[in-house]
C-alpha cells in the first residue's frame, strides 16, 4: 500500500481541490475552475458526450482520410458499378461509376467539416458585430440594422442560399458564402438582446466613468458576455447548416463533381433508389448522424452555459 503515500496521488488530490474550490485566488484561477465545473456538468450528460464522441471520430476520420480510405474516391471502375453492401473489397458497395462508397464518405467528411468550420467562423462574427452595434448604439442605427436583419429573416434559408449561389456561381466557396449570408441574422438578434439587457447596467456605467469608449466597451465588456449564448446557438445551428450544404450539393450548386460531397452523392443515388438503395441511403445516414451529434452537443452546452434556476 505504499503507493497511497507516494507524491503522485497527493498532487492529483491537490489539483482536484484547486479546481473545485469555491474561493479562487485569482482571475485566471476563477476561469480555470469555471471551465472545470462546466466540464463536470457537461460530462454528466451522456447524450451530449455521445454527440461529442461522434464529432471527434468524424474529425479524426477527416484528418486521416488518406490512411483510412481503402480506395481512391475518384477512381472509376465501370466493371464494378453498383456493387452491393459487403461486396469483396467494397464494404459499403459502389456507386454508378464503380467508385467505392466508403472511401467517398470518408473524404466527404472533409468537405462537410470545411463548410461547417468556415460558416461557424463567419456567420456568428457578422451577427455578433451587427447585433452589439445595433443594441449599444440604439436610435436610427438600431432601426436600420434590425430592418436589414428582418429582410434576411423573411426568406427561408435554403431559398435565400439558392439565390445567392445562383448569383455567385456554383462551387463550394460560393456555397459557404451563401450559407453564411443566410445564417447570421439569428446571431444578430441574440447579440442585440444581450446588449440591450446589459448596456444600462451599473457595470457598464462604471466602465464609462473610467473613460472607456464605445469600441472598447463593446469588444472588451459586451462581446464576452454574448459568447456563451452564441456558442450554444452555433452548435444547434450546425445541423441546419449541414442540411443546407447538402441541399445545395443535391441541386448541383455546392461542391462540383467529382468531389465526394454527401449531398451530391445522394443526388446521384436517387436514380437507383428502388433497386440499389444503399447508394443514396449511406450518405443520407452520414448526414443524419452528424446532424444528430451537433444537436446533442448543442443541448449539452445549453445546459452548461445557459443561466437556469437550480431551485
Amino acid at each position: 500500500m505504499s503507493w497511497m503515500h507516494s507524491p503522485e496521488p497527493r498532487r492529483l488530490s491537490r489539483l482536484h481541490d484547486w479546481l473545485r474550490t469555491e474561493a479562487p485566488t485569482s482571475r485566471r484561477h476563477a476561469r480555470i475552475a469555471s471551465l472545470y465545473h462546466g466540464w463536470l456538468s457537461f460530462r454528466s450528460n451522456s447524450l451530449a458526450m455521445f454527440g461529442l464522441a461522434i464529432l471527434i471520430i468524424m474529425g479524426l476520420i477527416a484528418i486521416f482520410a488518406p490512411v483510412l480510405a481503402p480506395h481512391d474516391p475518384f477512381i472509376q471502375e465501370l466493371g464494378n458499378r453498383l456493387q452491393p453492401l459487403g461486396a469483396e473489397g467494397h464494404l459499403l458497395g459502389t456507386d454508378s461509376l464503380g467508385r467505392d462508397i466508403l472511401s467517398r464518405l470518408i473524404y466527404g467528411s472533409r468537405i462537410t467539416l470545411y463548410i461547417v468550420i468556415l460558416v461557424a467562423l463567419i456567420a456568428p462574427v457578422v451577427g455578433l458585430f451587427m447585433g452589439t452595434v445595433a443594441g449599444y448604439a440604439g436610435g436610427w442605427t438600431d432601426t436600420i440594422l434590425m430592418r436589414i436583419t428582418d429582410i434576411f429573416l423573411a426568406f427561408p434559408r435554403l431559398v435565400l442560399a439558392l439565390a445567392f449561389v445562383a448569383a455567385l456561381g456554383a462551387g463550394i466557396e460560393n456555397a459557404v458564402i451563401a450559407i453564411s449570408l443566410t445564417a447570421w441574422p439569428p446571431y444578430a438578434r441574440i447579440a442585440r438582446a444581450e446588449t440591450l439587457s446589459i448596456r444600462r447596467s451599473d457595470y457598464i456605467s462604471a466602465v464609462k466613468l473610467q473613460g472607456a469608449g464605445p469600441l472598447r466597451i463593446i469588444t472588451r465588456h459586451i462581446w464576452p458576455l454574448c459568447i456563451s449564448s452564441l456558442i450554444v446557438r452555433v452548435t444547434l445551428d450546425m445541423a441546419g447548416i449541414i442540411l443546407a450544404a447538402a441541399g445545395l450539393g443535391f441541386l448541383g450548386l455546392g461542391a462540383q463533381p467529382p468531389s465526394p460531397e454527401w449531398g451530391a452523392m445522394i443526388s446521384e443515388g436517387r436514380k437507383f433508389i428502388l433497386d440499389h438503395w444503399w447508394v443514396a441511403t449511406i450518405p443520407g445516414l452520414a448526414i443524419f448522424m452528424v446532424s444528430l451529434a451537433f444537436n446533442l452537443l448543442g443541448d449539452g452546452l445549453r445546459d452548461v452555459l445557459d443561466p437556469k434556476d437550480d431551485t
